[in-house]
């Protein structure tokens, strides 16, 4: 039997399979698109059973190719530019793509686990995986929004098999280097400070009770633990919030980014005052672009997950995000 990863080349994808890989899973279709082919990277290490193309890989599904043949499938798989405006692309990429696995896992009774967004809920300050609480400001979050609901509706039914989404948070990690301008800000703070010698933030970046922005970053470690718990426990299915439950600000980022370059070279950590007084963090305008589509605030509510049974803690960002330069002085 096979375990399918979609998106396998991705960022979280491939973090997936490097975790099975881990755990001595090897029996791997990897499925994907590589029309932008530096994605391959992410699965130089990891070790696979096939690759098969993303549009191949659904055709041979509906034709019955893998029937009696899949336990499990990880659909990470998706357009995840939150400035992409082409809605038909992304509704059939992201919806129509995703029901169809979505029937399929059903009538096979293979367990079913993917990836939605913390998107859905747009401006709402409650985070809580309940309609009243959901409304996307953009055509990525209205893909990932309607979906779930498709999802409840099938749940409501009682499917026997397992159905598990995560609403993922501003993630961040190794093995997102191909994801260009849609990288994680840790990312971003790292090139800057090697390329610069500083780091630039949006203003507003100091925190939301100063009118700011504060996010829930989660480092994909700890996304790819939630995965693997939910795979060895087929019976629990729902939709999950998937972040570190708090809400730190892009200065907190900025800070451990700045200082993990600067371990690296020998020198010691600074302060946010002292990073600023040296000039080694500085910040520029909001752009447009991302006015009223941008989620200044978010925090994951964990209560459905912890009561699900996961229970370890999640990194914080000056965790998450030390470790992650390390892995980036390493790697890039």
């Amino acid at each position: 039997m096979y375990t399918v990863v979609t998106g396998a080349a991705g960022f979280i994808g491939s973090n997936i399979v490097k975790a099975l890989n881990e755990r001595g899973v090897t029996k791997i279709i990897a499925v994907d698109n590589l029309t932008k082919a530096d994605k391959f990277k992410n699965l130089i290490d990891c070790e696979i059973a096939d690759y098969i193309d993303k549009h191949d890989f659904i055709a041979r599904i509906q034709a019955g190719h893998f029937d009696g043949e899949i336990d499990a499938i990880f659909h990470e798989g998706a357009c995840s530019d939150t400035m992409e405006t082409d809605g038909r692309y992304m509704m059939e990429n992201n919806y129509r793509y995703s029901t169809i696995l979505l029937d399929w896992c059903l009538d096979q009774e293979v367990q079913f686990i993917y990836a939605s967004s913390a998107a859905t809920y747009g401006a709402s300050s409650v985070f809580k995986e309940e309609r009243q609480y959901e409304g996307p400001l953009n055509v990525y979050g209205y893909s990932k929004f309607l979906f779930d609901q498709i999802v409840r509706q099938k749940l409501a039914q009682n499917p026997s098999s397992q159905v598990v989404g995560f609403r993922y948070f501003n993630v961040y990690g190794p093995r997102e280097t191909h994801k260009g301008r849609m990288a994680s800000v840790a990312f971003h703070n790292f090139n800057q400070f090697r390329a610069e010698g500083k780091v630039k933030l949006f203003e507003g970046s100091h925190g939301y009770e100063n009118g700011g922005q504060m996010r829930d970053f989660v480092f994909v470690g700890d996304v790819a633990k939630v995965n693997l718990f939910f795979l060895d426990h087929p019976e629990k299915s729902g939709i999950f919030n998937l972040g570190s439950g708090r809400a730190q600000s892009f200065n907190d980022v900025a800070v451990a980014a700045a200082n993990g370059c600067r371990q690296a070279k020998g020198d010691a950590p600074l302060s946010l005052s002292e990073l600023r007084a040296q000039g080694l963090l500085e910040y520029i305008a909001f752009p447009e672009a991302l006015k009223g589509k941008y989620q200044a605030f978010t925090q994951a509510d964990l209560t459905r997950l912890r009561d699900a049974g996961y229970i370890a803690p999640m990194a914080t960002v000056e965790e998450g995000v030390s470790q992650y330069i390390e892995w980036l002085n390493r790697n890039v």
